[in-house]
């Protein structure tokens, strides 16, 4: 489980999804089995967390990487290649960027 400290020293990643309300479903499915068979076992990951609004056109995620590097590399690889040619296909766009934590409540 993600932990949003200004004390944290790791990269911080928050990509936002937009899809229809028909792809919403396949999207998160795609995402999570992401998540769960390929990203999470990657070196410097950290923990994720996957948001849907209520109107089922937007998906935010949260990750947590040691190093903004280990979250390049990531993305670099083959598999993560795939993966995102296929979440393309379901979401009209997706944009990852990098933040750093400046305050918690």
């Amino acid at each position: 489980m993600p932990r949003i400290s200004k004390d944290f020293d790791g990269q911080t990643v928050i990509t936002t999804f937009e899809m229809t309300p028909g792809t919403a479903a396949d999207l998160m499915e795609a995402l999570r089995d992401a998540y769960d068979n390929f990203i999470r076992h990657q070196p410097g990951f950290i923990a994720a967390g996957l948001h849907m609004n209520d109107a089922q056109t937007r998906i935010a995620n949260y990750s947590q990487w040691r190093d903004r590097r280990d979250f390049q590399a990531m993305l670099r690889t083959e598999e993560m290649r795939k993966r995102n040619r296929h979440i393309a296909e379901l979401c009209s766009r997706f944009e990852p960027v990098m933040y750093e934590v400046m305050e918690s409540f």
